[in-house]
C-alpha cells in the first residue's frame, strides 16, 4: 500500500496542497486497525472525507457495502477515477462542509486538520452509528476532555452534550506524507440517542467559555454583551447573575446539564428568550 501511494505520487508528480491540509496516511497497519474499529459489514454505507490517493478508500471498499468518498481537490478526484475500478465506491467532488451529504451509517476518515471542528459538528447533524476519525492530537485531546480537565473547552462541552468520544490510538507525525508538524490521534465517536442529548443556547455557551476559568457569575458579567444585553440591562440584571445556578463554580467544571440549568434560569428571568437559537452541532462549527 505504501509503495502504491508513492508510485501514484511519482506518476502524477503530485504536490500536497497545504491549503487543503493534505497529509496522506502511509502506514498500512493504522489503516487496517481503523477499518477494524469501524466494525464494517456489507450492510454499512461509509462516508470518507478526504480520500486522498485512495489507500483507505480501497480498504473500506472491501469491507463495506457502499463507500462515499468526498474529495475537494479535483486533481485527486481525477486520479482516483483513473487508477481504481471500485464497484461500490462513489467519488464525490466537492467541499464536505458545503455540499449535501449522502445518507451513511458510519464514517472513517483521515480528516484535514483545518476543518476538524466544523466537519465533526456537521457529522453529528446526521444520524450515524459510529465514526473512526484521525485528528490533530491537541484537537483530539480537547474533543474528549471532561469537566475539570485542563483541555476542557467549549468544543469539549458540545461534544459531551451530543456524543461519546474516545482516543484509541496516538499517531506519530512520521506516519504521514508529507510529515505534519504535530502528532495525531484516532478518535472513535458514537452519537448519543436523541433523548440523551443536551441542546444548549449557543450564545450562552460562548459567553460562558469566553472566560472558562472564571466563576459562572463572573463569566456572565464579563460577557453580558454576548447575550445581547446593553450596559443598562447589565446594571439591572447583575443581581440575577449572582443567583444563577452554579454561580460560584468555575466554567470549566460545568457539565452540559449544568449549563442547561443556567439557561433555564436565565430564560425564566427573561434574559434569554424562548426564541433564541439553540446550539445544534451545525451551529457550533467554530467551537
Amino acid at each position: 500500500m505504501r509503495d502504491r501511494l508513492f508510485y501514484l505520487i511519482s506518476k502524477y508528480n503530485l504536490k500536497a496542497r497545504k491549503d487543503l491540509g493534505q497529509n496522506f496516511l502511509i502506514v498500512p497497519d493504522i489503516i487496517d486497525r481503523n477499518v477494524e474499529r469501524a466494525e464494517l459489514s456489507n450492510r454499512d454505507v461509509v462516508l470518507e472525507v478526504g480520500p486522498g490517493l485512495g489507500v483507505l478508500t480501497d480498504a473500506l471498499s472491501r469491507r463495506a457495502g457502499k463507500v462515499y468518498a468526498v474529495e475537494k481537490d479535483l486533481r485527486l478526484v481525477d486520479i482516483l477515477k483513473k487508477e481504481y475500478q471500485w464497484e461500490n465506491v462513489e467519488i464525490i467532488h466537492g467541499d464536505a462542509l458545503k455540499i449535501p451529504l449522502p445518507q451513511f451509517t458510519k464514517i472513517v476518515s483521515n480528516l484535514p486538520y483545518q476543518i476538524s471542528s466544523p466537519i465533526t459538528f456537521r457529522f453529528l447533524d446526521h444520524g450515524f452509528e459510529k465514526a473512526v476519525l484521525i485528528y490533530q492530537l491537541e484537537f483530539a485531546q480537547r474533543l474528549v476532555s471532561k469537566p475539570g480537565d485542563k483541555n476542557y473547552s467549549r468544543l469539549s462541552l458540545m461534544i459531551l452534550a451530543a456524543a461519546e468520544a474516545e482516543i484509541v490510538e496516538r499517531i506519530g507525525r512520521g506516519a504521514f506524507w508529507p510529515k505534519p508538524k504535530v502528532d495525531s490521534a484516532v478518535v472513535v465517536l458514537r452519537p448519543k440517542p436523541e433523548n440523551e442529548r443536551v441542546h444548549l443556547d449557543q450564545n450562552l455557551v460562548r459567553a460562558l467559555f469566553q472566560h472558562r476559568k472564571s466563576t459562572v457569575s463572573a463569566a456572565l458579567r464579563k460577557s453580558h454583551h454576548m447575550l445581547g444585553l446593553s450596559k443598562e440591562d447589565f446594571k439591572r440584571l447583575r443581581q440575577v447573575f449572582e443567583k444563577v445556578p452554579h454561580a460560584q463554580r468555575r466554567v470549566f467544571h460545568l457539565w452540559p446539564v449544568d449549563v442547561l440549568e443556567i439557561e433555564e434560569y436565565l430564560r425564566k428571568e427573561n434574559i434569554l428568550s424562548p426564541g433564541d437559537d439553540n446550539v445544534t452541532p451545525e451551529a457550533s462549527r467554530r467551537a
